[in-house]
């Protein structure tokens, strides 16, 4: 009951905070406006980038421009969300070295609560449109045979990248409490981790993609689902169970994370005075 009521407070807390965050951003909507477009475009050339490979080849590692842009969508969308939710994690080390976390622990709110919904953008839904329209653009070219197996594995597929991609970004926080200024080395795991996730698994050698599948399963926001969805093999000839795993494997990464979390929390001695 006690963990209960504390998961309902830090909920509050976030929505409290993230509330007043988009409400000062819209009072200026032009600037939100300008913003958003900012973000959209920028993810946008990433994919233009894809299409220029395309340009030159009829396929990259056995995959299609569509099934490409399925990847692309699948991993830009739940990573987008995460962004949007829990990116500004990522400034924690900031806070560590110029000690305003001081002023986080003393409220009597969540910390986690206090630090994911921090500078909360809501610009950040730029990204989530574009990977949205490219997962679009990607489901009505495949020719797909859908089942109500892959109708609901679509959003849970989504969801469950999200989990992933928050857990790394709280342990890529809690990770800062150690080094302070690892915000870099938090970002080769989340925006490198994304980036890695929209390219097939066959353009890469077998260790990494063990890598990604067993150490940090990042495999299983967008390689697995997809390649149940487009009828491919799955990657290192893994049995055909694990394309139910990720809200499993989302679950199985939450709890690490958070209790990295806690104890980053704990050896946390303020910057002195």
């Amino acid at each position: 009951m006690a963990e209960r009521g504390r998961l309902a407070e830090g909920v509050r807390a976030y929505r409290l905070i993230a509330g007043m965050w988009i409400r000062s951003t819209m009072a200026y909507r032009a600037s939100f406006a300008m913003t958003t477009f900012g973000s959209f475009a920028a993810t946008f050339f990433d994919f233009v980038a894809i299409m220029l490979m395309f340009s030159r080849v009829d396929a990259l590692g056995g995959w299609s421009l569509p099934e490409v842009a399925f990847l692309y969508g699948l991993s830009a969308v739940s990573f987008g969300l995460a962004d949007l939710v829990i990116g500004s994690m990522d400034r924690l080390g900031r806070r560590l070295r110029d000690g305003t976390l001081d002023t986080l622990l003393v409220r009597p709110a969540p910390v986690l609560a206090q630090v994911a919904a921090d500078r909360f953008a809501l610009r950040r839904l730029g990204r989530v449109t574009q990977g949205s329209l490219v997962l679009g653009w990607a489901l009505s070219r495949l020719d797909v045979d859908w089942t109500a197996g892959k109708l609901l594995l679509m959003p849970l597929t989504l969801l469950s990248g999200c989990a992933i991609f928050c857990a790394v970004f709280v342990a890529g926080a809690a990770f800062q409490f150690v080094a302070q200024d690892a915000s870099e080395v938090q970002n080769a795991f989340t925006y490198g981790g994304t980036t890695l996730l929209q390219y097939p698994p066959t353009v890469f050698g077998k260790e990494l993609v063990r890598g990604v599948t067993f150490v940090l399963p990042l495999a299983f926001v967008n390689w697995l689902p997809a390649c149940y969805v487009l009828g491919r093999p799955y990657p290192l000839e893994l049995p055909g169970w694990v394309v139910g795993a990720p809200p499993l494997v989302a679950v199985v990464c939450c709890a690490p994370a958070g209790l990295a979390w806690r104890a980053g929390l704990r050896s946390y001695r303020s910057t002195g005075s």
